[in-house]
């Protein structure tokens, strides 16, 4: 189950992804998760477009990777107003397996900028800009989005946003089964994959609550169409689950990885942002 996917032009196996977690998901934890394998992909942390073309690859702990971690998407936060030819240059300038688009983050400062959910209340902006990157950029493009406002018409909201989608190119969804005022409460709704993966008619990743291989396996009725999973907070808590579901028998020791990750942290952050960052870490390992 879940043994490979394609994205476009490329295929990942096994169609399992380490999700963007803002905060987390940096050169220093991506390393981490390197070390034990076992996915098809990672996923940076959520990165300012408008800071892109400022970043500077070998010194940045949001864009740069190792060779060690192999396949890297780069999740980008658009409002809409950047340069995004000189944006996507830059992104292409880091050899990325592929490129997402955050359409999810329901955060105030997000939201203050027009960025994240916020970009799909403005249909017209919104296949502006997917278009625009899909001329510029070549290689898999996926967006990653939950169900959208709580309300009655939610499912033909949605609808009309998976026109868009299809139309422009897009070609997977990473879709997270809550509204966007939910946060992480209540629970992710498992039973809209099947009817979502028809109405977009393009690779459907499951993200929200998967925990655990026992998990799908369990409720496996409501992943018959989905192309791909998606793990995020678990693999903080377990930053070898990947491997583990490959079924790869491990013996660890809690505290040396703790300590591989803090010395990553050291490695790879200026000393005023170190404490922040393996806090962060431990309040889920």
């Amino acid at each position: 189950m879940f043994e490979s996917i394609k994205l476009g032009i490329k295929e990942f196996k096994p169609a399992i992804f380490c999700a963007p977690m803002a905060g987390i998901t940096h050169s220093a934890f991506r390393r981490l998760v390197a070390d034990f394998g076992g996915y098809g992909a990672l996923f940076t942390e959520m990165l300012s477009a408008s800071s892109i073309p400022w970043e500077t690859f070998e010194n940045s702990t949001y864009v740069r990777k190792r060779e060690c971690e192999g396949e890297v998407f780069y999740q980008l936060l658009l409002t809409g107003k950047e340069n995004l030819k000189e944006v996507i240059r830059k992104v292409k300038s880091y050899q990325p397996a592929g490129l997402d688009i955050n359409l999810s983050c329901s955060a105030w400062n997000v939201r203050r900028i027009k960025g994240g959910s916020s970009l799909l209340t403005d249909a017209g902006l919104l296949n502006k800009v997917l278009s625009e990157i899909r001329c510029l950029f070549e290689g898999p493009f996926t967006v990653k989005l939950r169900l959208g406002n709580e309300n009655s018409n939610w499912k033909e909201d949605l609808k009309k946003i998976a026109e868009i989608i299809k139309k422009v190119g897009v070609d997977g969804v990473i879709l997270h089964p809550r509204f966007n005022n939910e946060k992480f409460r209540k629970y992710a709704r498992y039973e809209v994959f099947d009817w979502a993966a028809d109405i977009f008619g393009i690779p459907v990743i499951a993200n929200g609550d998967i925990i655990a291989y026992s998990v799908i396996e369990e409720k496996k009725r409501f992943f018959r169409k989905t192309a791909g999973l998606m793990i995020g907070r678990m693999a903080i808590v377990k930053p070898w689950i990947f491997a583990e579901w490959q079924g790869k028998k491990m013996e660890i020791n809690y505290g040396e990885v703790w300590l591989r990750l803090f010395n990553y942290v050291m490695d790879d952050f200026l000393p005023y942002k170190r404490l922040s960052r393996i806090k962060m870490f431990t309040e889920y390992y």
